[in-house]
């Protein structure tokens, strides 16, 4: 078995919480590039001046960005109650500050939700019936007014202090000469939205002093250089994937053209370390303005390439545009190198991923009482098993389902489906606990059944127990379906040396689309289906798959199957046998029934995981 050391554990959190950072900010960043828009256009000293438009600029970064970020946040962790908590008390850091309160929001959205989350868990089943709206109302309006107050009471006096110590530390490094170290604490601050003061409270009465006396200041060059956000995008637009890369073309032309640095912000926000590459393009950049004599004759607005060429004394624009293109070089050099190494940012944009192997037995156990004695299922005609996409765990569920309805002699349609498929003819729903929400949303006069395993569960006999004693048939249930054989034994991969998650899903996604069973744009989103829950499904075994918008990117039903003797990590669980998936319809049942009955059975895994005869896997799988 491969063994997951303390260092790549703590290497696995740290990709967890700059997952879930990104999380926050990617599914805002049209938000972003809107305010960016607006701002280059619309300010005194953009490329429209109106000062009607302009009034938008500050309301938008003041107060709906972070509004945004928190509300992500908040619902990131509990869901919608959990965002709505979120953007309330983020609500209390943006009045009690004078700065655009991005971290604030990434704070109290968050920690929002999470109270109210574990608010809801401690009272859950202890709420009278006819009081539970009553209850979920004003908890969650008393929660929020005990979190904005504090935030309000809290952040500002924090933020003021941060901010007199960024301000003393570039002073300092001013005072004593060491200009390209100042960017130590002039790119942190920039990042923290404290641009604003290190420059106008700092930088630019001492450059107004130098300008006097010689024509020209440095200091005006040291918080304006888009140098070292330019190469943290060209980075992002080369290296990643996704949206982060599609996003990176636009806020290249907001920052580099436009002058609005702010936009580069949450492209660092998301991945903390690529601090390191702004620091050291904006000292990189300073040396280079330091030794060429490079300065400008007043402060550029916005910061631009084309305000900083406008600003340049004459003669003196080849200094300045060598450092804006030393500091742009050396970022996008550091910011290569950071963004390889962490790897899997693109689609970690929406939700914190959790393996569904590290569920507590103890759900099964109070899902399978309440069925038991609460739950009335005489009139009970369909039951669908849903998940997100409707192709994976879910159809694996309701294949086992299936089978076990029909050894009871129970006739009973079971369908797999998404969770946006459901409509009223399903009156029975189970799905994963995550998802039962959203679930009942859909179809709530159905009954729900949450469980934290579609496969490693007993709820599919424990449901057929009951349907027998109520629903009693001599009938064999019908089968419509025409059997489809969807694998190919040059479908099979045996033998693969060990390589990381996104690298394996990619391989089965790579297979399918050779195949012609999916366009290529499928591939990628197995890789977010597995971003935003977990595709591992236990005892060595993980089946990526598309989320259910990719469904239009399917040719045909397809499956694949990679096998890992070494193993992969997927997230902290070993897989040795990945089973990629795109499916029309129920073509692909036969193949996930057989699945589910593989994963429970270790010996077989074990087998499969170290056969060297595609046969043998072929047959498993097919017979």
């Amino acid at each position: 078995m491969k063994t997951i050391t303390n260092e790549n554990a703590n290497a696995q959190n740290l990709q967890k919480f700059g997952r879930f950072l990104s999380g926050m900010v990617m599914p805002n960043i049209g938000a972003f590039i809107a305010w960016g828009l607006i701002t280059a256009l619309f300010i005194p000293t953009g490329w429209l001046p109106n000062e009607n438009l302009a009034t938008l600029v500050g309301p938008m970064i003041v107060y709906l960005l972070p509004l945004l970020i928190g509300y992500t946040g908040g619902k990131m962790v509990y869901g919608t109650r959990g965002g709505v908590l979120g953007a309330v008390a983020t609500m209390g850091v943006i009045v009690g500050t004078s700065i655009p309160m991005f971290i604030g929001g990434m704070i109290m959205g968050p920690l929002a939700g999470y109270l109210m989350k574990k608010f809801d868990e401690s009272v859950d089943g202890k709420v009278p019936t006819g009081f539970e709206m009553l209850v979920n109302n004003f908890s969650a309006g008393i929660l929020g007014t005990i979190l904005t107050l504090l935030a309000y009471v809290g952040i500002g006096p924090v933020v003021e202090g941060i901010s007199n110590t960024f301000g003393a530390g570039v002073e300092a490094f001013v005072n004593a000469g060491l200009l390209p170290l100042a960017s130590i604490f002039i790119e942190p601050a920039k990042i923290l939205f404290l641009n604003n003061a290190i420059n106008h409270g700092v930088l630019s009465p001492l450059g107004i002093e130098q300008a006097a006396e010689t024509g020209k200041s440095i200091f005006f060059l040291l918080e304006t250089n888009p140098g070292p956000g330019l190469g943290i995008l060209l980075a992002y637009w080369v290296f990643s994937k996704g949206m982060i890369k599609q996003s990176a073309p636009g806020a290249i032309i907001i920052h580099f053209l436009g002058g609005i640095h702010e936009i580069y912000f949450p492209y660092i926000l998301m991945q903390p370390s690529l601090l390191l590459a702004v620091i050291a393009g904006g000292a990189s950049g300073v040396f280079t303005f330091v030794i060429t004599g490079a300065g400008l004759v007043a402060v550029p607005s916005p910061g631009s390439i084309f305000a900083l060429s406008a600003m340049a004394p004459r003669g003196g624009l080849i200094p300045v545009l060598a450092g804006v293109v030393v500091s742009a070089g050396v970022s996008f050099l550091v910011s290569a190198v950071l963004i390889n190494k962490k790897g899997e940012q693109e689609d970690a944009l929406t939700k914190a991923k959790e393996n569904v192997s590290q569920m507590k037995n103890s759900s099964k156990t109070q899902i399978i009482n309440k069925i038991e004695e609460d739950l009335d299922l005489s009139q009970v005609k369909t039951i669908a098993v849903a998940c997100d996409a409707g192709m994976g765990s879910s159809a694996m569920g309701a294949s086992k389902l299936k089978a076990a309805l029909k050894e009871a002699k129970v006739n009973i349609k079971v369908i797999n489906c998404s969770i946006d498929q459901l409509d009223n003819q399903s009156d029975f729903v189970i799905t994963h606990e995550k998802l039962t929400k959203r679930a009942q949303s859909v179809v709530p006069g159905a009954i729900h059944i949450s469980i934290s395993d579609f496969i490693n569960t007993d709820i599919y006999d424990r449901l057929a127990e009951r349907f027998a004693v109520l629903q009693p048939s001599s009938e064999e249930p019908t089968e419509s379906e025409d059997v489809y054989q969807p694998l190919k034994k040059q479908n099979i991969r045996i033998g693969l040396p060990s390589r990381s998650k996104e690298e394996a899903i990619r391989m089965a996604g790579q297979i399918l689309f050779e195949g012609g069973y999916v366009e290529e744009g499928y591939i990628d989103a197995m890789v977010q289906r597995d971003s935003e829950l977990s595709t591992y499904i236990g005892n060595g075994t993980a089946i990526p798959h598309g989320v259910s918008d990719a469904k239009k990117k399917i040719i045909k039903t397809g499956i694949s199957i990679l096998q890992f003797p070494e193993g992969v990590d997927f997230s902290g669980n070993t897989v040795y046998l990945v089973v990629g998936i795109a499916g029309v319809g129920n073509e692909h049942l036969m193949i996930l029934s057989n699945l589910a009955e593989i994963v429970e059975d270790e010996e077989k895994i074990k087998q499969l995981s170290q056969t060297t005869d595609i046969d043998y896997i072929y047959k498993q799988f097919t017979n």
